[in-house]
């Protein structure tokens, strides 16, 4: 069976809880098996996966590519209240470009437990500026802050949105999914 190249850049683990019951060592092997050369793991708020993936990567002849889906909004250092449940944060996928990406990723994760944690690990955008340097971006899809004002068909924030992460991300570093 021979397939096309192609690269998974959003991907998650059993490191998510909850969302995914797939093993690193499980996720690997399939893409050995599909003959991919490198693929992603992006787990939600969390790099728990991240040693162990890069280095059975490694191992397999894959390129391992580590990154992050992060939760965001307003300020990161603020807990406002919206009853019983907990906000709907959107996300946005990052993956470390290269090895100053990955230490701003590391840095944002941190930030998000130590500081932003309220129901989820949280990041805001003044965040993403200062630790943005050698990271790529993708919207993430449904859940995504673009995705969510077109959701509600507010094309203008949609737009603005799009706007400011690339202004955010260096050029060419943020892409709609």
């Amino acid at each position: 069976m021979q397939f096309a190249p192609f690269v998974h850049l959003h991907n998650h683990s059993d490191y998510s809880l909850l969302a995914s019951a797939m093993s690193v060592k499980d996720m690997l092997t399939r893409a050995v098996e599909m003959k991919q050369p490198a693929v992603a793991l992006t787990d939600y708020g969390n790099l728990f996966g991240a040693i162990e993936f890069y280095s059975q990567a490694m191992r397999m002849g894959i390129k391992p590519i580590l990154g992050c889906e992060v939760f965001l909004c307003e300020d990161y250092t603020k807990r406002v209240s919206q009853g019983p449940r907990a906000p709907r944060y959107p996300q946005l996928v990052l993956l470390a470009r290269n090895n100053h990406g990955w230490q701003n990723l590391m840095k944002l994760v941190s930030i998000a437990y130590l500081e932003g944690f309220y129901y989820r690990p949280r990041i805001d955008k003044k965040l993403l500026r200062q630790y943005g340097e050698g990271l790529i971006a993708l919207s993430s899809g449904w859940n995504g802050e673009i995705e969510q004002h077109l959701q509600r068909g507010d094309d203008e924030a949609a737009k603005k949105s799009i706007l400011e992460y690339k202004e955010i991300f260096q050029k060419d570093c943020f892409f709609i999914e």
